[in-house]
C-alpha cells in the first residue's frame, strides 16, 4: 500500500485499505470483496497492485472476485418493501442488516 500512496494512486490505496479477504494460490493473489465500487476500483488498477507487488519482491498476478452477499429472508422482504414504498416505509427496530 505505501507504494501506492508513493505513486500518486490515492483511490486505490485507499481501497486496499477495505480488502478484509484474499488469498494466494497457484501464483495468483485472490482478492475478495463486497462491494461494486471497490470492485470497479481494484479492477481498473490491477496493474498497478501487481507492480506494488514486484516492488516488495512477489510475482503474483492479482485476481479480483466479487462476493455474493445472501440475504435472508427477512432481509429480502425488507428490501422489497423498500422497493415498493420507498421513503414512505419506516423500518423499526434498530439495524435490519441491509447494505
Amino acid at each position: 500500500m505505501l507504494y501506492l500512496k508513493e505513486h500518486q494512486q490515492v483511490a486505490l490505496h485507499v481501497a486496499c485499505g477495505d480488502i478484509t479477504e484474499v488469498q494466494i494460490e497457484n501464483n495468483e493473489l485472490l482478492i475478495n470483496i463486497e462491494d461494486g465500487m471497490i470492485y470497479n476500483l481494484l479492477n481498473d488498477g490491477k496493474r498497478q497492485i501487481e507492480n506494488a507487488l514486484r516492488w516488495q519482491g512477489l510475482d503474483l498476478n492479482v485476481v479480483i472476485n466479487i462476493k455474493k452477499v445472501e440475504l435472508s429472508p427477512a432481509q429480502k422482504d425488507i428490501k422489497k418493501l423498500q422497493e415498493l414504498f420507498g421513503d414512505n416505509l419506516k423500518i423499526l427496530g434498530g439495524n435490519n442488516g441491509l447494505q
